[in-house]
């Protein structure tokens, strides 16, 4: 169990990192943001705050506990906005930047999942074990 919770909050601490990081420089730098996703990958310009803030809730919705939920629709909502950053990236010429960087988000994404569900399965297997017992 404590390997376990170990490579979960590795994988999740470091997707958490990677998707601030993502999120809050669409808040921070809108010049540099803007000039990236609107000019370079051609998203509209009110595309960048709304991805950003969404960004930063689905970091919010898997670092609370509980709302498993919205775990689920944060980690979906994560992995969606990867793979469409990869695709654009690569459909504008940059397939060196869709396939490096932005791959390692989606193994963040992939290992924190699977971390978590397999560490509830794990707890809820204890429980029914100590419920057993009593």
């Amino acid at each position: 169990m404590k390997k376990l919770k170990i490579f979960y909050w590795i994988f999740t601490g470091l997707l958490v990192v990677y998707m601030l990081f993502s999120g809050m420089s669409g808040l921070a730098n809108p010049e540099q943001s803007y000039a990236l996703i609107h000019d370079h990958l051609g998203y509209p310009s009110y595309f960048i705050p709304v991805i950003s803030w969404a960004k930063i809730c689905g970091v919010i919705a898997i670092v609370v506990p509980g709302f498993s939920r919205l775990k689920e629709w944060a980690y979906a909502g994560f992995t969606f906005d990867l793979i469409m950053a990869i695709y654009s990236f690569v459909a504008v010429g940059d397939l060196s930047i869709g396939i490096s960087f932005i791959s390692f988000g989606l193994i963040l994404v992939f290992g924190s999942y699977i971390f978590y569900h397999q560490k509830r399965k794990l707890a809820s297997d204890i429980r029914t074990i100590n419920v057993d017992e009593a």
